[in-house]
């Protein structure tokens, strides 16, 4: 047996989603698929079992709440092709997976359009109680027209401006988990009959462009306060927003020279916003075809081309970016498109191919076959590193078929991991921030969350409480 240098291990994530197809179109119609069942929770509770024994960090659900963009002149093409259409609450699903598990982060996806953000901080803190303190938070703004429209706006908000109405969201909810009940305000004394002390229970008065809250929280305060947070945007402004507020951060990344260039960006960011390079994880999602021999992954992942729908993974795109790309043949090129929608996604398909102008068809290419690494596992391995070396932390684990994409990682990849000593043979104890970091339960001092502790105790109940007494 060969020596490794000494490397960080890779947090594993499984990106995941409570629908039949996600990323990779038409692979749904695989023999051996079973995401077409994603209703049932016998389903995800076999999954998230078989990954947390496999000892894999969290489940990330993707989500979203609305329809894609319009393909070939409508949206019938996505109901016919199931393009995230049915698809379920991640949030009720997680609920019955806290229950299911006891160590595997919990992570989903929620909106800033989706749930005014006082009742979003209860779930949350429900959840994270529920879980022992196991719960992430994927935050996004939603790059689909109709999902806006589905909740009251009248057509989708500009990409920086849903940033702005994003900073403003985390801002209300960090201050209903961190300010409002201060640690020892729970007593539940039975003796005195106090429940909780008023004078560390806080309002915590929010008034902004969105939102106005008097609060308090009126959930206790959970192992981890703020959920674990992560943020997918990868376009200037998504890349600021995670560097100000984000624990990891998620790339579609073609290539590793193409996450070198983001981790740049990202420190510089980082730097700018007070942080450091430690206190993110940066994320890759890549999907894995292993075989005991290079032709036996081959042959494998020639089984798999038969079921992916190009045409599906095209309406996805352009959906997603709000251009109908229906009905231009795969050869088109895709030209300097301008959009509101996903930025990142056009960045990376143009870094992609040499000249930056790719077709159609290497657009599609590019969200199937660039992130998906082909082998032995220690060529899978060896590629990894390469991967790690220009900034990597984590892996999101995109699937083909579930459950046997996973299968297909935990008996292959896994044990070479191991092996090098990139990935984790036990848990760590406490929460899943403690668990990826190891430095406590709750946000470091120089995360913007930190700087509600303590702020509204001005605002307490007992404080108001005496302001209101008739003088005498």
């Amino acid at each position: 047996m060969g020596t490794f240098e000494s490397r960080p291990r890779f947090v594993l994530s499984a990106f995941l989603m409570n629908t039949s197809s996600h990323i990779l179109g038409g692979m749904w119609r695989h023999p051996e698929a079973q995401q077409h069942q994603f209703n049932e929770l016998g389903l995800w509770v076999d999954l998230a079992k078989k990954l947390e024994e496999a000892k894999f960090d969290s489940l990330f659900f993707a989500d979203v709440v609305g329809l894609y963009g319009d393909h070939e002149g409508g949206w019938a093409s996505h109901v016919r092709k199931g393009l995230q259409v049915p698809s379920h609450d991640p949030l009720v699903l997680l609920s019955a997976l806290a229950a299911s598990t006891k160590d595997i982060g919990l992570a989903m996806t929620s909106s800033v359009i989706q749930a005014h953000p006082f009742q979003f901080a209860r779930q949350i803190s429900t959840l994270d109680h529920l879980s022992q303190g196991r719960v992430a938070w994927n935050i996004v703004t939603s790059v689909l027209e109709n999902a806006h429209r589905n909740f009251g706006s009248q057509e989708l908000v500009g990409h920086d401006d849903r940033y702005g109405w994003a900073e403003e969201y985390v801002d209300a909810a960090y201050k209903l988990w961190e300010g409002s009940w201060e640690d020892d305000a729970l007593l539940a004394d039975k003796i005195s009959g106090v429940y909780a002390d008023p004078a560390k229970v806080n309002k915590i008065n929010h008034r902004g462009e969105y939102y106005s809250i008097d609060g308090p929280h009126l959930a206790l305060p959970s192992a981890q306060r703020t959920p674990f947070l992560f943020q997918a945007g990868s376009s200037p402004r998504g890349s600021q927003f995670a560097a100000t507020h984000a624990e990891a951060t998620f790339l579609f990344a073609p290539h590793a020279q193409y996450v070198a260039k983001k981790n740049a960006q990202l420190i510089e960011n980082l730097a700018a916003a007070g942080r450091k390079r430690e206190d993110i994880k940066v994320f890759a999602g890549l999907s894995f075809v292993v075989g005991s021999t290079e032709a036996e992954a081959k042959a494998l992942e020639a089984e798999y081309d038969e079921y992916l729908d190009l045409n599906a993974i095209i309406a996805h795109i352009g959906g997603g970016i709000g251009v109908d790309l229906g009905g231009l043949e795969l050869d088109t090129p895709i030209g300097e498109i301008q959009t509101e929608g996903a930025q990142g996604v056009l960045e990376a398909a143009r870094a992609s191919v040499p000249g930056g102008n790719p077709p159609l068809r290497d657009l599609a290419y590019y969200r199937a076959k660039a992130q998906q690494l082909v082998g032995t596992p220690e060529q899978i391995v060896d590629e990894l590193e390469r991967w790690q070396d220009a900034g990597v932390d984590g892996l999101n684990v995109m699937n083909h078929v579930l459950p046997g994409s996973y299968d297909n990682f935990i008996e292959g990849v896994l044990p070479e991991l191991r092996r090098r000593g990139l990935a984790q043979t036990k848990y760590a104890q406490g929460s899943l921030r403690n668990k990826v970091f190891g430095r406590g339960d709750y946000l470091p001092a120089d995360h913007p969350a930190a700087k509600h502790r303590g702020a509204f105790s001005n605002n307490s109940a007992a404080a108001t409480e005496k302001a209101v007494q008739p003088q005498l």
